[in-house]
């Protein structure tokens, strides 16, 4: 009998702690299963992506102001020509015909003023004084007119030298060709020409804050996707060319129709273009192009998920877990931290907490609905 008693009285204690520890795992079965990732250090990576088509730098658009008829076209779209080479020959007849008619107009006046001249020795040998003076009026007069003939004849062969054809400005690429032989030049240029040694351009929106945040400069390189074709008839093929930021230009502020707002708008979103160039010796202009461009911003400090922050009335915050010892086992409990964002991308934020540090486990998802000091167990 007396070695019953401590028998029973093992057994009992035994049982207590069994389900105790039973009672404990029931328990915890019922609390909020939560997934949790480390709060990490360092800085976000963001993204600049966008789309456009290559634009010569340096364009020039070449027309025959004279209206005359295209006589003969010497190039067609897409040749590389080099400066000074003849692009377009215009009729210039009628041109020509009147200058013809100057010219026998100058040699009537010059006539005219011989007979002037004649009229004035005869009035000396008379010595009829009021027909000198009448004379010699007469032959300035002339002598002033032939001056105008003279200029106009050169202004008209200086024109005709220039409008006759059209030459190439500079080594380039003949982008467009509007000219018809055999008709009139319209309102468009001829000739669309672009300094294919310049280089080309591409232009990509982005938010100013973003390039401040980034550091974005001139100078900077950057790849760039170029889906570009020989030939109209062969397949586009893919290229990845070397660009370099040739400026940081201001643009126009972007507005957004606000949601469920009507016609209200949200404040004006401050833009900047990105201006891109390429140089290349096989691109000839409206080749689409697109980057993707991946960058740390310089600001460093405490990135969590985007997924773990939360928002009431009072402004932002996340759950971490609170580990908590005790003598049947550890627990986690939930812990509201309220925070403040200084900057974001699509999937990370970078916050400033007093009570959050580095390697702190952020709540990213909950089975159930949390409130601060709830007991959570970890999945």
């Amino acid at each position: 009998m007396r070695f019953l008693k401590p028998i029973v009285f093992i057994v009992f204690m035994g049982l207590l702690l069994f389900f105790t520890l039973f009672s404990n795992t029931l328990q915890s079965l019922t609390l909020p299963k939560v997934r949790t990732e480390k709060a990490a250090g360092g800085s976000l990576l963001f993204t600049i992506e966008g789309s456009g088509n290559l634009y010569p730098i340096a364009e020039a658009r070449l027309s025959n102001p004279a209206g005359w008829k295209v006589l003969q076209i010497l190039a067609k779209e897409g040749d590389r020509v080099k400066k000074g080479q003849k692009l377009i020959i215009y009729d210039s007849k009628t041109a020509e015909r009147e200058l013809e008619d100057e010219k026998t107009n100058l040699e009537k006046q010059k006539i005219e003023l011989e007979n002037v001249q004649d009229q004035l020795i005869q009035s000396t040998t008379q010595g009829d004084e009021l027909k000198i003076r009448d004379a010699s009026r007469n032959i300035q007069t002339r002598k002033l007119d032939l001056g105008t003939q003279e200029r106009k004849i050169n202004e008209l062969r200086d024109r005709l030298t220039r409008q006759q054809e059209i030459t190439a400005p500079f080594d380039g690429i003949i982008n467009k060709l509007n000219a018809i032989e055999g008709v009139t030049s319209t309102s468009e240029p001829d000739v669309l020409i672009s300094n294919s040694s310049l280089g080309y351009r591409l232009d990509i929106p982005s938010s100013s804050k973003l390039i401040a945040s980034l550091g974005i400069s001139s100078g900077e390189k950057i790849e760039v996707k170029v889906h570009t074709a020989a030939d109209k008839d062969q397949e586009q093929q893919i290229r990845m060319l070397d660009g370099t930021i040739d400026e940081v230009a201001n643009v126009q502020p972007r507005t957004d129709s606000a949601s469920g707002e009507g016609d209200a708008l949200t404040p004006a979103i401050s833009q900047k273009t990105l201006r891109i160039k390429v140089n290349d010796s096989e691109l000839k202009g409206g080749e689409k192009a697109e980057i993707k461009w991946e960058k740390r911003s310089h600001q460093e400090g405490l990135v969590i998920s985007n997924e773990a922050i939360h928002q009431d009335r009072d402004g932002m915050f996340v759950y971490k877990i609170d580990e908590q010892r005790g003598a049947l086992g550890n627990v986690f409990v939930a812990r509201k931290v309220r925070i403040q964002s200084s900057e974001a991308n699509g999937k990370e934020t970078m916050i400033q907490a007093d009570s959050l540090y580095k390697n702190d486990l952020m709540i990213m998802e909950s089975s159930e609905p949390l409130q601060d000091g709830n007991r959570v167990r970890l999945q």
